[in-house]
């Protein structure tokens, strides 16, 4: 059995001959004609490929917003994609019909790099987003269409699990310049029961993210109630944000809807959400966010000093914009505080519009 495909990075061979891939903690080893879990790297012949470069399962001009990112060029838009496939396995998936396909017949747009980076300019968006399944598994796609982006001066934007090697990560987060990081729980017990992967490599990607790089970083934690959701875990989690990555990175706590296979499980209540953001915030974070909720204040941008309402947010429709720029640098219009982010002197006027687009090969 032989499969098409882009030459991968990253992988060794054994000495039983198999090769192992090395871009995510996964380390699937595989003999002639398999596929690592996330389906989309496999082995042919001698080596292991990308099946998907490439390919894509659709293009969009998305609010940045929905990313989420409240804190990186608020209100502009951002062309956003994903492939196929995913190198975790959470029952919980909101997108499982493309992280978990395996007909590539789904795969219905194809564009090279610089195709992707002149119809990022050409509708006006002011980044890319590699998303939908996630980025890591694509790397060797990812990493060249983010080159070509940078050239016509177009930001890259990850959203990510954050499950990848110390040795990929590097090459993978070269080009991006803000990332959003899904927190799914902060118990080994939940990557493992429910996911099918590990805590620990996403702390070390998160510790590698803000201490390493230059990368404006988010995270987002999808409460799942009796999962992941108690006061005590929020209490821990947030309390490592505060002491490991710092008081700065906006965290947003989003709701659970049944889908895949926790069809059984309940919505998260709204209490919960906000609940957890007042755990969050006593905790010392400055920017604690509730989503996939119709909730203003919850959705909206506060000063940590004063607390004057900065950016007003109606799901994706921004309103207040009480932020003045000082020699680059965000401040609070009523005090003067800095506010940590990627911020112009006025906001993008994209609102909530989701423009699907075709993209020539």
């Amino acid at each position: 059995m032989t499969m098409d495909g882009h030459s991968a990075r990253y992988w060794h061979r054994l000495d039983d001959g198999r090769l192992q891939c090395d871009v995510c903690p996964r380390f699937c080893k595989l003999r002639d004609g398999q596929r690592g879990l996330c389906f989309v790297r496999g082995r042919t012949d001698n080596e292991i490929v990308l099946t998907t470069y490439g390919r894509s399962s659709g293009f969009c001009v998305d609010p940045i917003e929905k990313k989420p990112l409240n804190h990186f060029l608020p209100g502009t838009p951002v062309l956003s994609f994903g492939t196929a496939g995913c190198n975790l396995a959470c029952k919980f998936c909101q997108n499982w019909d493309i992280s978990k396909s395996r007909e590539f017949d789904r795969l219905q747009d194809s564009a090279s790099p610089e195709a992707i980076a002149r119809a990022a300019v050409e509708t006006g968006s002011r980044s890319v987003a590699y998303t939908y399944n996630d980025p890591v598994i694509f790397l060797e796609y990812a990493v060249d269409v983010a080159k070509a982006c940078h050239e016509r001066a177009i930001r890259n934007v990850a959203v990510t699990a954050g499950y990848i090697t110390a040795e990929a990560r590097d090459e993978f987060f070269e080009h991006i310049d803000a990332a959003n990081v899904d927190l799914k729980a902060f118990t080994d017990r939940f990557y493992w029961k429910v996911c099918g992967g590990h805590l620990g490599p996403v702390l070390d990607t998160l510790l590698y993210l803000k201490h390493e790089t230059d990368i404006w970083l988010e995270l987002t934690t999808l409460l799942i109630p009796g999962e992941n959701d108690s006061a005590g875990e929020i209490d821990d989690m947030t309390r490592w944000i505060v002491e490991q990555l710092g008081q700065n990175v906006p965290l947003h706590f989003t709701a659970f809807h049944p889908d895949w296979k926790m069809l059984d499980t309940p919505s998260t209540p709204t209490k919960t959400l906000r609940r957890s953001r007042e755990i969050a915030i006593a905790n010392g974070m400055h920017h604690v966010y509730t989503g996939n909720v119709h909730d203003y204040s919850g959705s909206s941008t506060y000063c940590h000093g004063c607390g004057e309402l900065l950016i007003g947010r109606d799901w994706y429709e921004l309103s207040n914009w009480n932020l003045t720029m000082d020699d680059g640098k965000a401040r609070c219009s009523s005090c003067g505080t800095e506010i940590a982010g990627v911020f112009e002197a006025a906001p993008g006027s994209w609102g909530s519009r989701r423009q699907p687009v075709r993209i020539a090969a």
